[in-house]
């Protein structure tokens, strides 16, 4: 039986992955062996996930933990070496940006090992960013590019990728969100939160170059008091580290309207997002999910590598203060006629048969 690795090591991975392991995992022919390289450390919170989405536990968890991404990806260079040498898969596959894909890529190229890549070709043009470099160092090491759009097929095109293994596919997210909307409805967050629907606003920040920034996160506190709504926040751990550090503790608890939460899982996340108003985040997965639920998203950043949902479905702020309230101020202008136009509007992101589309590739390309 042909073997297939999908690595995978952030909760937004699993999130994506998810359709494309269990339609792996029905596959006959093949043998799916999921490694979990342990980059997202908190595997409590990560476990969540896994059992939300009714995943299995994975076949090894190889514990990298934090560290910089040089220790992060050189070990796991090491440690997938050695996992691949054992199991022998006929191919490795990953999904996006993250040092566990690039690392995954690498691993499998130095062993002579077929890689696929989903969601390749999505370019922001910033190599400042640490995605950006793992996202084009991965393209070109992959014997199969999975693209989300025509946009991300053009990039390919553009670069060294291999041009006669590249597939327009869409992104499996699209599947994943309509097909767990529903038991989302089930989640009592809104009852816990005494939230009212599209009476409250979500705000996301983890990205390190933002929550790092002492000037980014005074820039938000201030943007947050003139927003009329409740803002719900989940705050991740590193944040609530950072505020603290900076001694922004007391600047951002004076904040009446701020609704700050633990980390929460899956389908409260969702039955949030799905029944806000709209959402502030620097979070390029959540620029997806929007467009399948129909929200409007202020992205909190200065550039995207989602440039489809630009002027429909989202605008850049970057942490800019004054351009936060403006795009707040011009949703509030006439909200119920910009919500008619949101649910008009197609997603960009594909039509709900990404996974199926990739695994058929990949199950394809091992027979």
């Amino acid at each position: 039986m042909k073997k297939i690795a999908i690595v995978f090591g952030t909760r937004p991975e699993i999130i994506k992955l998810a359709e494309i392991i269990l339609l792996l995992k029905k596959e006959k022919s093949v043998q799916a062996l999921l490694v979990f390289t342990g980059q997202h450390y908190d595997y409590g919170l990560f476990g969540v996930f896994m059992k939300e989405l009714d995943l299995p536990e994975p076949d090894i968890n190889l514990g990298i933990g934090s560290g910089t991404q040089a220790y992060q990806i050189g070990t796991m260079l090491m440690k997938l070496e050695e996992y691949f040498q054992k199991e022998k898969p006929d191919i490795v596959t990953a999904l996006g940006d993250t040092n566990s894909v690039f690392g995954a890529a690498l691993a499998a190229e130095k062993a002579q090992i077929p890689f696929a890549h989903i969601e390749a070709g999505i370019r922001s043009f910033d190599r400042s960013m640490p995605e950006e470099v793992n996202r084009v160092l991965t393209d070109q090491i992959s014997s199969y590019c999975f693209a989300p759009t025509k946009t991300a097929v053009e990039n390919l095109h553009k670069s060294e990728a291999f041009k006669h293994r590249i597939f327009l596919t869409g992104n499996p997210i699209v599947e994943v969100v309509e097909k767990n909307l529903e038991r989302a409805g089930k989640s009592q967050i809104l009852g816990q939160l005494n939230l009212e629907k599209e009476k409250f606003v979500v705000l996301t920040m983890h990205r390190a170059e933002n929550v790092d920034s002492r000037e980014k996160l005074e820039n938000i506190a201030i943007a947050l008091q003139a927003i009329k709504w409740p803002v719900v926040f989940p705050m991740h751990p590193r944040t609530k580290a950072k505020i603290a550090e900076f001694g922004l503790k007391e600047k951002f608890e004076c904040i009446k309207n701020l609704v700050v939460a633990e980390p929460l899982g899956y389908f409260d996340f969702l039955q949030l997002c799905a029944n806000s108003r709209y959402i502030l985040s620097d979070s390029g997965g959540i620029q997806e999910e929007a467009t399948v639920y129909k929200k409007f998203v202020i992205i909190l950043r200065e550039n995207t590598e989602r440039p489809e949902i630009l002027g429909k479905f989202g605008v850049l702020t970057g942490f800019n203060a004054k351009k936060i309230i403006a795009a707040a101020g011009k949703i509030e202008k006439d909200y119920p006629a910009l919500k008619k136009k949101l649910e008009k509007r197609n997603c960009p992101f594909g039509d709900g048969n990404a996974s199926r589309r990739i695994v058929e590739k990949i199950a394809g390309a091992v027979q």
